[in-house]
């Protein structure tokens, strides 16, 4: 039996919906309460004129960015998309839990602040609040949207740890946090289906956990992690894009990885370390690879030849540039090819080739004397070759 509170609170409502909500309109009144605390809660920024259809003499399910589903809102997306629109101001009101039949919420980049809502609605399929201004935790409650697919806060000013739970969601595929302020590890024990996790750009420590083979996108770039990934990396054969640079990884590059069908592989500036070892060549033709900035060590592998783009500067490789290679690039096949900074021996290029324009190519400081004359980044420096004590013996004091 209903108490005395709950039937005052029901009977209100229907007045409410009677007396005020014309009759075209078919909106539940609960919904259109939410509405309306929205429209308090947000503002258009100079220059945008999304809220100008919002009103509520009409029916609220021909405003833009709204989509009803009967009596029900289904679907809310703030903010004018359209490219270069200001966005809104304001912030998220707690009320939007109370949209029970809402299965996707969007807000455009603006200046929207203040926290994210303690709780959403129970169906939440896509969320995705990006390049705003909401700072605060991540609330607990996310992790109990069971059917949350996609969840984009990236670009915000969100701190704290990111709940174990949330990356355990059943249907969770894509995870966009990049670009805020979050410190603690990244949670143990990945059980989501992700194919795409961005974490890049926060104050993220600890090692990198055991992660879902169904990935195909990962980027834990610019963070503070530490320790190896030869045991995690192996099992995501599916990847098309690994960025684990600029944090403080250590030990090797498990060579399997160079055989997955990756385009896009960044893992400068860590501390990784050996010699690399791939189990063949390149798949994708074209590939950006870049490892500049570790400690490898050994020779460069001619499996590598395929990569549009080879970024190699500052290790320790040894030894002549291979054959393949070298052939790549006089081909015009590998558009930019960076060795400064390593201890190579030779490039041996032929006396009627030679490199195509546009080709970047840099050679310095090494134990060698470039045998074209080529531009080369700043970071290569003014010295063409290394010290002759450096190379002797194959010394690497530099």
């Amino acid at each position: 039996m209903q108490s005395p509170e709950v039937r005052v609170e029901a009977v209100l409502l229907l007045v409410f919906f009677v007396v005020f909500v014309p009759a075209s309109a078919i909106l539940h009144p609960v919904d259109y309460l939410v509405l309306q605390s929205i429209r308090k809660s947000l503002a258009d920024l100079p220059g945008s004129a999304f809220f100008a259809s919002w009103d509520f003499t009409a029916d609220p399910c021909a405003f833009a960015g709204v989509v009803c589903s009967g009596d029900r809102v289904v679907a809310l997306s703030l903010g004018d998309p359209r490219a270069g629109s200001p966005g809104l101001s304001g912030s998220l009101p707690p009320s939007l839990a109370r949209l029970s039949a809402l299965e996707e919420l969007s807000l455009v980049p603006g200046l929207v602040a203040g926290s994210l809502p303690a709780a959403f609605p129970p169906g939440l399929r896509f969320l995705a609040l990006a390049s705003n201004r909401i700072s605060g935790p991540l609330p607990h409650s996310l992790a109990a949207l069971r059917g949350l697919r996609t969840l984009d806060l990236s670009n915000n000013l969100l701190s704290g740890n990111i709940p174990t739970a949330l990356l355990r969601l059943p249907e969770l595929r894509t995870v966009i946090l990049a670009h805020n302020r979050l410190a603690g590890p990244v949670p143990a024990s990945v059980a989501a289906p992700l194919l795409r996790l961005d974490l890049r750009s926060n104050a993220l420590t600890g090692s990198v956990p055991s992660l879902p083979p169904s990935l195909i996108y990962l980027s834990l770039a610019s963070n503070r992690l530490s320790g190896h990934v030869d045991r995690v990396l192996p099992r995501l054969n599916r990847l098309s894009f690994l960025d684990l640079s600029a944090n403080r990884l250590s030990g090797p590059i498990p060579g399997i990885l160079f055989t997955f069908p990756i385009s896009w592989l960044q893992v400068q500036r860590n501390q990784f370390s050996g010699p690399l070892r791939l189990g063949g060549p390149l798949p994708v033709s074209g590939a950006t690879v870049d490892l500049s900035y570790n400690r490898f060590t050994g020779k460069v592998p001619a499996e590598l030849a395929p990569a549009g783009r080879l970024y190699l500067d500052f290790n320790r490789f040894e030894g002549d540039v291979p054959a393949a290679i070298v052939d790549r690039v006089v081909a015009g096949g590998m558009r930019v090819l960076y060795l400064h900074h390593n201890y190579l021996t030779g490039f041996r290029i032929g006396t009627a080739a030679s490199v195509p324009a546009g080709t970047s190519l840099c050679l310095q400081y090494n134990c060698l004397v470039p045998p074209v004359d080529a531009p080369c980044p700043r970071n290569a420096g003014p010295r063409t070759a290394r010290p002759p004590q450096q190379c002797a013996g194959g010394g690497k004091k530099g």
